[in-house]
């Protein structure tokens, strides 16, 4: 797929901010500096990133899920049962972030905790999504945006847990845990909501 050219200027861009954000964070000053260094007019980090770091946070997390959603089409998923596919689909994102773990670090200040509420839950809802889709999951009812719900929900949680360099099985016991307990409250939720919802979709 062509990428547009505002998804071109933003990789540049990237690509010289990255290695300053595990020292600075994601800072306007820092942004400004890896912006000159890509050689990048005003008009041209105006398209790349209108919103300045907030969307270069926002691009680096798409790059990421871009490059897990390549590794998951490389994966046998019909081989797995189903909350196997979703933790590798976990783990592949993750494993997609590993070079630059101290910037989602640093992004995890900004874009995971409450006063970044929207740009959070958009980025969590996204990542579930593409998960879910990968591990071949249609369904267009409100199991659709359970699943995806419940996931996003617990991401955060992951993501400062993996940040924290734990041993490969812990971090696997870790997301395995966090699953079954989303799994299990989407269970209880379902029994419940799913007959008010045939029973309203029959008036």
């Amino acid at each position: 797929m062509t990428q547009p050219p505002s998804g071109i200027l933003r990789r540049r861009w990237l690509t010289e901010l990255l290695p300053d954000v595990a020292f600075e964070g994601w800072t306007d000053a820092a942004a400004r500096a890896a912006a000159v260094r890509a050689g990048l007019t005003q008009g041209e980090r105006a398209l790349a990133a209108p919103q300045g770091v907030i969307d270069l946070i926002d691009g680096f997390f798409d790059d990421a899920q871009t490059a897990a959603q390549a590794a998951l089409a490389d994966t046998r998923m019909d081989t797995l049962r189903v909350p196997d596919r979703i933790k590798a689909g976990v783990l592949a994102w993750l494993a997609a972030l590993e070079p630059n773990r101290e910037a989602v670090r640093r992004a995890a200040s900004r874009g995971f905790l409450p006063w970044s509420a929207g740009p959070a839950l958009q980025r969590s809802w996204k990542v579930a999504d593409m998960i879910w889709t990968a591990a071949g999951d249609q369904s267009e009812d409100y199991n659709r945006y359970s699943k995806r719900g419940l996931l996003a929900a617990v991401l955060p949680a992951i993501v400062f847990y993996w940040a924290d360099h734990p041993a490969p099985e812990d971090l696997d016991a870790f997301i395995a845990r966090r699953l079954a307990n989303v799994s299990s409250v989407g269970q209880r939720a379902g029994r419940i909501v799913k007959p008010v919802l045939e029973r309203f979709g029959k008036r």
